[in-house]
Order: structure tokens, then C-alpha cells, then sequence
């Protein structure tokens, strides 16, 4: 239906044939005069029905024009899908539950596929080694049985020349004739590797470093926690192996010092397993040994070859489990950092551990 048969009302019946039709600008300015009633309404009759007619008309047209309508209607769709308000922070879906699954599984992925990652750059890892197996056999020859030799003939013969008994000698005189002998053994170890390694110097980078720098404080601190299992290892392989034979001599004088409480003494046996010790056998087994055995063998195998020859040189069954274990905590620590200082404050402090334990 048109705006004018809406608006208009119906023609009056005339009596006479001729209709007379209003003028043409008089029709034209009659639907303009039909949108004022919102500013005031006409005085005939049929005016407010004609008002009521094109208001609703109006108002159906501006609603539908200008979105207004529509964007309400679709805000009531909205707050009553209740899969929306889901959406909006309500009852997780299935989706989000889905959704968060997949998450996770991503996540695990890529989680093991870093620790497959790490585990196979830490198998694969190698030190430049320009020497071959016969020069690791020769330096590890020469300092077992230099130390041999400094040990129990060297320095014993040296103490006998000069006028000294090391069975006559007092507690102090032990415990300082302990560190002239772990500190000779100390100087022959690295003369050896001096001169059988002169030939390959400027030698390849990563060999006998130490660094202050870095993150390995970390490292040596996770290894520290480990010093509980590597006493039980200690207490079981004693039960394992029944010697009749007592302790080393160096230990015994130093649970005898300690049962003395002589200061002195206890201080100089300090010294020798906090400092000298752990400087040289780090530089033999980890800075030499463990690097060396890479060019042979995955790292893994390096770092539990080196750690059984450091529990060997000790020449103590007793202590060959903890001594193994201890030498692979050492040498992971050190293949993580590549830090020589790391394993030697380590093993510093382990003897420390085990040298307060021995005063209790």
C-alpha cells in the first residue's frame, strides 16, 4: 500500500459527473504538510488516525533502517544462547575442554622433544682432542706411577735423609708431612701433563679452563644435595667388602689428629683434602682423562670411564661405590659447565663434608 492511500483519506461522493482535482502545487506540497503532525496535530477529524498510521509505519522503517531494532533483537539472542554465555566466561564447553587438552599435549611435546633435544647434544658432545689413545695411556702411566713413587719412596727417603720418622713424628709433624707429600704428588702430576702435552700447545679451546663467570654456583649446589647418598654408598660398600686391613695411613693420622684436638694439625690436614687434593685430581681425571675419552667414546661413557679411574687411585676397596659415584657427579658437573673450577670446589667441599663428619 502507498504513502498516499495510507495518509489520504477517501474522496468524498459528489453529486455531479466532473471531478474537480486540485491544483498541481497544491498536490504536491500536501504529503510535506502531512509529516508536521509531530510538531502539532491538525484540527480535522481524521487527522490523529492518519498519525497514528504513519507513526507506526515510522518507526517500523527507523528500526529496521538504522540497526537499532536489530542490534537489540540480537543482544537478546545473545544473553539467551546459552552456548554464548559459555563463551563469555560460564560453564566451559567441550571445545574449551578440547581445547585445553590440545594445550597440554602441546605443550608435553614440546617439552619432550627440549629434553630429546638436550639429551642428544649431551650425548653427542666432544672435545677438539688432538692427541690419540697413546698419549692418554702415557700421561695416565707416568702419573700413577709418579704418584707411586712420590708417595712411598721419594719423600719417605727424603724424610729419612734430613733425620725424620714418620712413625716417630707427633701430630703436627704428620699432618705437615701429609701436605709436602700431597703437594709434591701435585707438582709431578702436572709437570706430566706439561711435557707430555707440549707438543699439541696452542691446544684447542675448552681445555683446563676456569672461570669465575656463569651459572655453575647452580650445578655444584644440586651436587652437594647428593652427598647424603653418596655417605649411605659408602656405609654399604663397607658392609659389602670385609677387609681385614684398616684404613690408609692418611687417614688414620687424621682421626688420630682429630681424637688429639690439635688445632694445628687439624688445619694443615684441612688444607691438604679442601685444597690440594681436589686442585690436582680435578686436573688429572677431569681436566685431562674425562675431555681425552670423547674422542673415543659418547660423553656419558667418559664421564663413568674417568670416575672409575678416580675411585681406583685411591687403592681402597672400602670406598670404590661412593668414590665412582662421586667421580660421576664431579664429571657431569664439569661437562655441563665446562668449568674445572665447578668439580674443584665441588670435591672440595665433599672432603670438607667428610673431614667435619670424621670431628662429631
Amino acid at each position: 500500500m502507498s504513502s498516499t492511500s495510507c495518509l489520504a483519506p477517501p474522496p468524498p461522493r459528489l453529486t455531479c459527473g466532473r471531478v474537480r482535482l486540485p491544483p498541481p502545487s497544491a498536490a504536491a506540497e500536501r504529503p510535506s504538510l502531512r509529516f508536521k503532525p509531530r510538531v502539532a496535530a491538525p484540527t480535522k477529524g481524521w487527522g490523529p488516525v492518519h498519525i497514528s498510521c504513519f507513526k507506526q509505519e515510522h518507526d517500523v522503517s527507523t528500526t529496521s533502517d538504522d540497526g537499532t531494532g536489530f542490534k537489540y533483537n540480537e543482544q537478546a539472542e545473545i544473553s539467551g544462547d546459552p552456548d554464548l554465555k559459555e563463551e563469555d566466561g560460564g560453564i566451559p564447553n567441550r571445545d574449551d575442554e578440547n581445547y585445553v587438552k590440545g594445550d597440554w599435549f602441546v605443550r608435553a611435546q614440546k617439552i619432550k622433544g627440549n629434553l630429546q633435544e638436550t639429551v642428544s647434544r649431551f650425548w653427542n658432545e666432544r672435545w677438539a682432542v688432538p692427541w690419540t689413545g697413546q698419549t692418554i695411556t702415557q700421561v695416565m702411566f707416568l702419573w700413577i706411577a709418579t704418584f707411586w713413587l712420590v708417595g712411598s719412596w721419594i719423600v719417605p727417603f727424603l724424610a729419612h735423609a734430613a733425620g725424620f720418622s714418620k712413625e716417630t713424628l707427633t701430630h703436627r709433624g704428620q699432618a705437615l708431612y701429609s701436605l709436602v707429600t700431597d703437594i709434591t704428588e701435585g707438582l709431578a702430576g702436572i709437570a706430566i701433563l706439561h711435557q707430555c702435552l707440549g707438543r699439541f700447545r696452542p691446544l684447542p679451546p675448552g681445555w683446563f679452563e676456569f672461570k669465575l663467570k656463569g651459572r655453575w654456583h647452580w650445578d655444584v649446589a644440586l651436587g652437594c644435595l647428593l652427598f647424603p647418598l653418596v655417605n649411605l654408598l659408602s656405609h654399604i660398600n663397607i658392609s659389602l667388602v670385609h677387609m681385614s686391613s684398616g684404613p690408609v695411613a692418611g687417614v688414620s693420622s687424621v682421626e688420630q689428629s682429630i681424637m688429639a684436638r690439635d688445632p694445628v694439625a687439624m688445619v694443615l690436614y684441612a688444607v691438604v683434602v679442601t685444597v690440594c687434593a681436589p686442585i690436582w685430581e680435578e686436573i688429572v681425571f677431569r681436566g685431562f682423562l674425562l675431555p681425552s675419552l670423547t674422542r673415543y667414546m659418547p660423553l656419558p661413557w667418559s664421564i663413568l670411564l674417568s670416575a672409575a679411574a678416580f675411585a681406583l687411585a685411591h687403592f681402597n676397596v672400602q670406598r670404590v661405590l661412593p668414590l665412582i659415584f662421586l667421580g660421576v657427579v664431579m664429571g657431569g658437573v664439569f661437562a655441563r659447565s665446562r668449568n674445572l673450577l665447578a668439580s674443584m670446589v665441588l670435591h672440595s667441599l665433599w672432603n670438607g663434608f667428610v673431614f667435619l663428619d670424621l670431628m662429631k
